[in-house]
């Protein structure tokens, strides 16, 4: 009689590694780096940028004092401009949109230029000390915008 093994919590890892690179998922990047064009000078961006290194994303900053450059090129709306500007899996995201908010998108992958959260609403992230008021992420392409997800500070708003 053969005597089963006890599943060591290594090899619990290597399976889920296993299962995610068969589903096409590369075991090494289960999120994709977010690229950050930011003003040198702007608190705010950096307490973004950590809101998002605290969720797990690998960051980069690329500092600029030309950030309506930026916009332009990458086609973000004039009237969705906020204070920084951000690439990932093959979307735009503007302003301070919530971790949680860049993990639906780049699950759903719905068809869209990117994410946006105008101006700078009391509480998102980077944008915390005051209380928090409810604010709308806004999903923006050639199809038109929508809301995407509505959130107070970080947490999904019920």
């Amino acid at each position: 009689m053969y005597k089963l093994s006890t599943v060591t919590r290594r090899s619990a890892l290597a399976i889920f590694a296993a299962g995610l690179v068969a589903r096409g998922y590369p075991a090494s990047a289960q999120t994709p780096a977010i690229l950050v064009h930011k003003d040198p000078n702007c608190g705010c961006c950096t307490g973004w940028v950590q809101h998002l290194k605290n969720a797990g994303f690998t960051v980069t900053v690329q500092e600029t004092a030309q950030l309506p450059a930026v916009r332009k090129r990458l086609g973000v709306p004039g009237d969705l401009a906020a204070c920084h500007t951000a690439e990932i899996g093959g979307y735009v995201i503007e302003g301070h949109v919530p971790a949680l908010a860049l993990r639906h998108l780049l699950e759903k992958r719905p068809t869209a230029i990117g994410l946006a959260v105008p101006g700078m609403p009391a509480g998102s992230p980077g944008m915390e000390g005051g209380p928090a008021r409810k604010y709308d992420v806004v999903l923006f392409g050639a199809t038109g915008r929508r809301s995407f997800m509505q959130f107070i500070g970080s947490e999904i708003a019920s």
